[in-house]
């Protein structure tokens, strides 16, 4: 693959630039950590543009567009330092998709690294005596253990697409991880949840729980194999977690998971075979395109639900001022057209190396407006709501059997990132659910996903084709929904993306209309209070709403609800005129996020 022609300042403009902004040589491993950054949710200003959920991946991202490199670089860099002090969320043993912009063409790519089944596996990879396992039983396990691909998504994105080495933009992640981070009261949280089965795992109790113990809160964690690890990866590529030594431990600790024995955990062995590893690619495709108010709403394809999903409830939206409608008729739209998105997302959404998948179809505004027609002021359809035929749309037809929707784990983690050149970069990766499956590779520093779970373990109705069940080499279905919006020019209006499991979907097509309809700038729209319908019977509604005379209005018409302390932790970059960024995060979600910019605008 041909690598691009990096984008380099001149010694004296790189000289000036750092000198403007204060930048100091990186510090020595061995100096104590540097206080924690301060999270911002909004910032404005030139030079580039970094959120994420973590100010110290945030710092990384903005260090290396301040040394010269473009968003693709930043995204790394951020990523990697998740991969840090996100660790729960995402890194090294998880995957994800990656939706890219390059001002040079206007155009917009995307790359799909979601983890892999073991080419040993069937339909029945979640049974045992023809009977369902368990899902906390499967998930600290070997055996929900994909092939990763957040490594392959790294090295693809920087040899199309980035200026900077491997190496140069792991280093501030490989220092973050020697030093280490100021422990905040979310990942005291995290930690404590999972301290149970953490302690199932020597090498994951040792790094994780020191002295036995979630580490406390304000003291300093350090993963000093997680920095060897990076520092190796950065000295041979990530061709190196696939083939070597790398490859050969994660393949030992999934065929033979390091359980405690005094824990008398079950923790079933996986399949993954130095095959698998050696075999995986990340894919290159196109990304879905849906027209909206004058505007397109890029996302990503399948083996993700995320950009047909988003991108068919946007088609049901189009045809309703939102922007004149009240809160309550919004509310009402917005939950009756993901309820919708999600019946056909059930029944058409699966990995199409291994499933028909009608992408184009289901994206196509004529089976949207069959589909719009459900929909009624003064009533509420009823779910589990059968799907579509999007090859044979019948206006106003819920033919088909209904079948429920899967559980999918909440815990992933989003970025976004932007140049001086006008590049973007929306990037969503995870292990799965916190914690991924438990096990941390021992002497490597990260932990292993479990991805697999986020397969149908069985069908999720007998009746009803599952496009969603296991196979070889299957990538699981994954709700997770990066955005870039370009205007009529093909320039950035807006990048988002959010974790949150199938809650990703809402959170996205939210957060989209509440900027793009309903006038609310950026920042406020990420923090606005969030409902989450997904053709279930109930619809989650934070506390702000549910405890609101809204949902009394909503629920005269026939809603019902249930509460959900928090539906995702979304990140975004608003492109403004005169060459400008904005980068915004959670206000309080996940104890908030960070948005920083390389020059912030006085």
């Amino acid at each position: 693959m041909r690598r691009p022609v990096a984008r380099k300042l001149s010694v004296a403009a790189l000289a000036a630039a750092m000198v403007s902004v204060g930048a100091a040589a990186p510090p020595s491993a061995h100096q104590s950590p540097a206080p924690p950054a301060q999270k911002v949710p909004v910032a404005v200003g030139y030079g580039g543009a970094v959120a994420s959920v973590d100010a110290d991946a945030s710092a990384a991202g903005i260090e290396v567009l301040r040394r010269g490199g473009n968003a693709v670089d930043a995204a790394v860099a951020t990523a990697a330092a998740l991969g840090v002090t996100e660790p729960y969320s995402a890194g090294l043993g998880g995957g994800g998709y990656l939706v890219h912009y390059d001002a040079r063409t206007r155009t917009v790519h995307t790359i799909d690294g979601r983890e892999t089944a073991p080419l040993t596996a069937g339909p029945g990879l979640f049974l045992e005596n023809g009977r369902p396992l368990a899902f906390a039983d499967a998930v600290s396990s070997g055996l929900s253990v994909g092939t990763p691909g957040t490594p392959a998504t790294w090295q693809t994105a920087l040899d199309r697409w980035g200026s900077r080495s491997l190496a140069s933009v792991l280093r501030p992640a490989e220092r973050l991880a020697r030093r280490g981070f100021t422990v905040d009261e979310t990942f005291r949280a995290q930690t404590a949840a999972n301290e149970t089965r953490f302690g199932y795992f020597p090498d994951t109790a040792r790094l994780f729980l020191p002295g036995g113990q979630p580490p406390a809160v304000g003291s300093t964690f350090k993963n000093p194999d997680l920095a060897r690890t990076y520092a190796e990866l950065g000295r041979k590529g990530m061709a190196a977690l696939y083939r070597g030594d790398i490859a050969d431990d994660i393949v030992d600790t999934v065929t033979h998971p390091p359980v405690d024995p005094a824990s008398g955990w079950n923790a079933r062995p996986g399949e993954l075979t130095a095959q698998d590893l050696a075999g995986y690619r990340a894919r290159f495709q196109a990304p879905t395109r849906t027209p909206y108010r004058g505007l397109d709403v890029y996302s990503i394809a399948p083996s993700s639900s995320g950009g047909t999903t988003v991108g068919e409830a946007l088609n049901i939206l189009e045809s309703t001022d939102l922007s004149k409608a009240s809160e309550a008729q919004y509310l009402h739209r917005f939950t009756e057209a993901s309820r919708i998105a999600f019946a056909d997302r059930g029944r058409w959404l699966g990995d199409p190396a291994f499933e028909d998948v009608p992408t184009k179809e289901l994206l196509s505004q004529r089976y949207a407006d069959s589909r719009a027609c459900l929909v009624r002021d003064d009533a509420v359809l009823t779910s589990p709501l059968a799907p579509g035929d999007p090859r044979h749309p019948a206006d106003c037809s819920a033919g088909g059997t209904p079948a429920p929707t899967t559980y999918e784990g909440e815990n992933t983690t989003h970025l976004t990132t932007a140049d001086r050149w006008g590049d973007v970069v929306s990037y969503t990766l995870t292990i799965e659910q916190t914690g991924g499956s438990g096990i941390t590779v021992p002497g490597r520093g990260f932990l292993l996903n479990n991805e697999l779970t986020d397969f149908s373990f069985a069908p999720a109705s007998p009746a009803v084709h599952d496009p969603n069940l296991p196979g070889p080499g299957k990538r699981p279905r994954s709700s997770i929904s990066p955005t870039i919006v370009l205007d009529r020019h093909h320039r950035p209006v807006v990048a988002l993306g959010s974790p949150g499991g199938s809650t990703i979907i809402t959170t996205v097509l939210q957060t989209l209309t509440e900027f793009l309809d309903r006038g609310l700038p950026l920042v406020d729209a990420i923090a606005a209070p969030r409902a989450s319908q997904r053709n279930t019977a109930q619809t989650d509604l934070e506390p702000a709403l549910y405890d609101s005379a809204l949902r009394r209005q909503l629920e005269a018409v026939g809603h019902s609800f249930r509460l959900n302390p928090e539906i995702g932790a979304a990140t975004g970059i608003q492109r403004l005129p005169g060459g400008a960024w904005l980068a915004a995060a959670e206000k309080v979600r996940r104890g908030g996020g960070s948005a920083m910019v390389v020059r912030p605008r006085r």
